[in-house]
């Protein structure tokens, strides 16, 4: 006999959908935090919500918009990047502070907040749909193909750039194909966790591997392990407890990562 949870279909969607995002999630954020770049995927939540304020205001397709504003900007943050005139840090806090001031101006033209705005800003498990899980369904396969297509290259960029490029390997464009891919996983996966807390899902799973100092491959495969966990944790104890599923599913995970720390600390 099924649980009651699994009787509503929204929550099988749910789980389905949390399934698909916490491995594509982990696995872009190992990329990322390896590069030191794990600002990145705050700064494209929040370029995203810029998407969403626009598609809400026009009343078109919000997840549409925000795929759009965040792939540009991802591009965008590559272009400057490459310039080296500015330290990638500095560009991030650009994006993020000036995409947040834009978001909040056009959330003043809609006149505030409203329902809709607020399931995209804090993850609404209620709100997936057939066309979500599609999408996700979608990514799930590139992020895949692509891995196992050019692992050794996407190791190569992200450990050593220049050592990669000396090598032969097209860096700039595994990085900025990295970083579209990044765009496109945080805008589709916020119907679940949330644009505000996004970022958090794809690096604490991470940097929770990495205190175990194991391979880079088994690292991936450990935060994806965490990922899972906090995902279908959080989902079950936001069921049950009728308790936000974004922020639920995140305190799962920064309680995996408090415990990897006790686990690890130095003698």
């Amino acid at each position: 006999m099924r649980p009651e949870i699994f009787e509503l279909e929204f929550m099988r969607r749910a789980f389905v959908a949390g399934l698909l995002i916490s491995i594509i999630v982990p696995i872009i954020g190992t990329f990322l935090v390896v590069r030191r770049y794990s600002l990145m995927a705050d700064t494209l939540a929040h370029v995203s919500l810029v998407g969403v304020a626009v598609g809400v205001l026009t009343k078109t397709q919000p997840v549409i918009a925000a795929v759009i504003a965040s792939t540009v900007a991802a591009v965008l943050i590559e272009r400057l990047r490459g310039l080296k005139k500015l330290f990638a840090e500095s560009i991030l806090a650009i994006f993020l502070s000036g995409s947040l001031a834009v978001a909040v101006v056009i959330i003043s033209m809609a006149k505030g907040f409203n329902v809709d705005l607020l399931s995209y800003l804090f993850g609404s498990i209620s709100t997936i749909g057939g066309v979500d899980l599609f999408l996700l369904a979608v990514l799930f396969v590139l992020v895949l193909a692509s891995v196992a297509l050019f692992y050794k290259e996407f190791f190569l960029v992200s450990f050593d750039e220049e050592f990669a490029e000396a090598s032969g390997v097209k860096a700039r464009a595994l990085n900025l194909f990295i970083v579209i891919l990044a765009a496109v996983t945080v805008s589709l996966a916020m119907r679940i966790v949330g644009i505000l807390l996004i970022g958090a899902l794809m690096v604490i799973p991470v940097v929770t591997a990495r205190q175990f100092e194991l391979s880079f491959r088994n690292t991936i495969l450990v935060s994806i392990s965490f990922s899972l966990v906090s995902v279908i944790s959080g989902l079950f104890l936001s069921y049950y407890f009728d308790l936000a599923s974004g922020g639920t599913i995140v305190l799962v995970s920064l309680a995996i990562f408090l415990a990897s720390l006790a686990i690890n600390r130095p003698e």
